[in-house]
């Protein structure tokens, strides 16, 4: 089990390299100021903007600038620039499986990496980011909060927070966390869940077996956009060959001698391993939300930044409007 955090806090997320990319929101957002950031529907602003002729049945009169209309003899209203608030709220597996990393880093702090990621792509002035913590046997809330310091306050928090020794017991699980961001959180914003996506007990290889976490998150994904940041381990997926070696399970009493230096053995544990991550890919496709692969012996930014890139056209498409039909 690690003693400390396998990456400092001040390199969590290189602010520099992504100040060029901003995560694009293409949910319906609720809030007090709802709008700059791309959503579904233009919310009020407060500052105002240029004039314009009012239309009847369409415009609230309200709205109506009579310093213009009295100029113009024309009834005008007063268009305002929409403010912008998200409300992020991340959920941090720290279940025993996710302890584990054999290239420098473990899984657990390549979540709460990926977490400062989206974080600063995400925060903007107004913006909240919030977390929860989920241990097998509770979950720790981190209060929803704006500014760069409050969102350095809260990796502080997740990355000391205490280490959860293998085998440890708790009646939470995946699916129990997911379900208790969606019943406490219900305002609409953008909902991230790290993990491994693994269920004790689970060896299900079947796609079309859906695991127990999927119709939580697909119940979290009605309301909110959701981003789904699996974390694995090279040595997860690839096998090395490195002789006898026992395998255990940290969070059941799971373990067994494997020899990886038959070459037989270990393509059929490549192959189990692959399968199982398909599944987990197929089932958070069908739940509809966001799925970002972080691997611990590659580049978490570059990988995001990939992703962000590749969701910014699929939120564009999203916003045009029908063909014949201008903006």
């Amino acid at each position: 089990m690690p003693s400390k955090p396998t990456i400092p806090l001040n390199k969590l997320a290189p602010e520099a390299a992504l100040r060029r990319l901003e995560l694009t929101i293409v949910r319906r957002l609720e809030g007090f100021l709802q709008g700059d950031h791309l959503g579904l529907l233009p919310g009020p602003g407060t500052d105002a903007h240029d004039a314009r002729i009012y239309q009847p049945g369409e415009d609230d009169v309200r709205k109506i600038d009579w310093n213009v209309t009295a100029r113009t003899t024309v009834p005008h209203v007063r268009d305002t620039i929409a403010d912008r608030e998200l409300e992020v709220w991340a959920l941090l597996d720290v279940t025993p499986s996710m302890n584990w990393g054999t290239e420098g880093v473990t899984k657990r702090d390549l979540g709460i990496a990926a977490i400062a990621t989206i974080g600063f792509l995400s925060q903007k002035q107004g913006d909240r980011f919030g977390g929860y913590i989920m241990r097998p046997d509770s979950m720790r809330r981190l209060p929803a909060l704006s500014g760069r310091s409050a969102l350095y306050g809260l990796l502080r928090k997740m990355l000391t927070e205490p280490f959860v020794p293998d085998h440890a017991r708790g009646s939470f699980s995946l699916a129990r966390g997911i379900e208790q961001l969606a019943r406490t959180q219900r305002r609409r914003g953008l909902r991230v869940v790290v993990s491994d996506f693994l269920t004790p007990g689970d060896h299900e290889l079947d796609p079309n077996v859906e695991p127990e976490w999927e119709r939580s998150m697909r119940r979290l994904a009605v309301r909110n956009q959701v981003l789904a940041i699996e974390v694995v381990d090279k040595r997860e997926i690839e096998f090395p060959d490195v002789g006898e070696m026992l395998i255990r399970d940290p969070e059941t009493d799971f373990e067994r001698y494997v020899n990886t230096g038959d070459d037989a053995a270990r393509a059929r544990m490549d192959a189990a391993s692959a399968a199982q991550r398909e599944r987990i890919r197929i089932s958070l496709r069908r739940a509809g939300v966001g799925h970002i692969q972080l691997r611990t012996d590659r580049d978490w930014v570059q990988d995001i930044a990939r992703f962000v890139l590749a969701y910014r056209r699929v939120a564009s498409m999203l916003h045009a409007p029908p063909q014949g039909v201008a903006k």
